[in-house]
């Protein structure tokens, strides 16, 4: 059975998500169902590979993430203060304490992964620890940990994952057939093949638009979901300002080697703020502040 912890519930965050799935969900069938009448006798090539990415990143997301940014487990004993805070949260939250992970990195953020909260594991990066006092990275935890509670990291990670394993489907049925479909001029599969690339383009571009919106309301719920678990919005609204200041003296090579990850970051490598809202995996600085200058003053009421 599920466990409920005492984080805040999002009913819009929920709504969102089921959302997201079922329009992404619906796109998925969409480009299986082009690539089986594309292949004809091909097509149990194409559910096979489908249904054994899917299930592999579902199963081994947490450890892709976590190779992929660098992330090594930590004991309480190599690192005490992060699992001292992580072990008090937990405890005001009512929740099963996830695994503990450290990335060797300057740049200073946090993320949580996992498919479950069994599974869960929560990171902070060196240059993170380095740069907060122990109240901001309890509130930045805290932020992590509700990602964990409200079960959006999976849905994050499904949903980024489709849209991915689109172009992946792509790219072996016009390997696998293209160049002997295309040599048949009477053959319609012929035809069909040449609208594949059009329609995984399509796939793509939708389920990266249902994902950048969804990652921007997550992160405001998560700031809202944590700010109220630990009756601390200052200590949040702190943190963020802190980070995001500090994000303009990091080199840019290193920026750049984070930026793929910024949907599961706690400040995205660049903020986007350049670029159109629409694009951007998280919310405005200033968005942010505001919903937490908010909290604070209904706190306090």
């Amino acid at each position: 059975m599920a466990r409920h912890s005492r984080y805040v519930a999002d009913r819009g965050l929920t709504t969102r998500m089921v959302t997201t799935m079922f329009f992404i969900g619906l796109l998925y069938v969409v480009l299986v169902g082009v690539l089986v009448v594309a292949l004809g006798n091909a097509w149990p090539l194409v559910l096979v590979i489908a249904g054994a990415l899917f299930v592999a990143q579902f199963w081994f997301s947490d450890k892709i993430a976590a190779f992929s940014m660098g992330a090594r487990e930590v004991t309480p004993q190599q690192a005490p203060a992060l699992h001292g805070a992580v072990d008090r949260l937990c405890a005001l939250a009512d929740m099963p304490k996830p695994r503990v992970a450290i990335a060797d990195s300057d740049v200073p953020n946090a993320f949580a992964t996992g498919r479950n909260q069994q599974n869960a594991m929560v990171c902070a990066t060196t240059g993170l620890m380095r740069r907060l006092d122990p109240d901001e990275l309890e509130g930045v935890l805290s932020h992590e940990l509700s990602h964990v509670a409200h079960r959006d990291v999976a849905v994050m990670t499904i949903a980024s994952f489709l849209g991915v394993l689109a172009g992946i489907m792509t790219r072996v049925a016009l390997w696998s057939n293209l160049g002997r479909s295309a040599s048949q001029n009477n053959n319609p599969a012929g035809l069909l093949l040449l609208v594949v690339p059009l329609v995984s383009a399509l796939v793509y571009i939708i389920s990266f638009l249902l994902t950048r919106l969804l990652s921007r309301y997550r992160e405001l719920s998560a700031d809202r979901a944590g700010a109220l678990l630990t009756g601390r919005p200052s200590t949040l609204a702190s943190a963020l300002t802190k980070i995001s200041g500090d994000m303009a003296r990091i080199p840019t090579r290193d920026l750049r080697r984070a930026e793929p990850y910024n949907a599961f970051f706690f400040v995205p490598a660049f903020s986007g703020e350049s670029l159109a809202t629409l694009f951007s995996s998280h919310p405005s600085l200033d968005k942010r502040l505001e919903q937490l200058r908010g909290i604070s003053a209904q706190l306090g009421r």
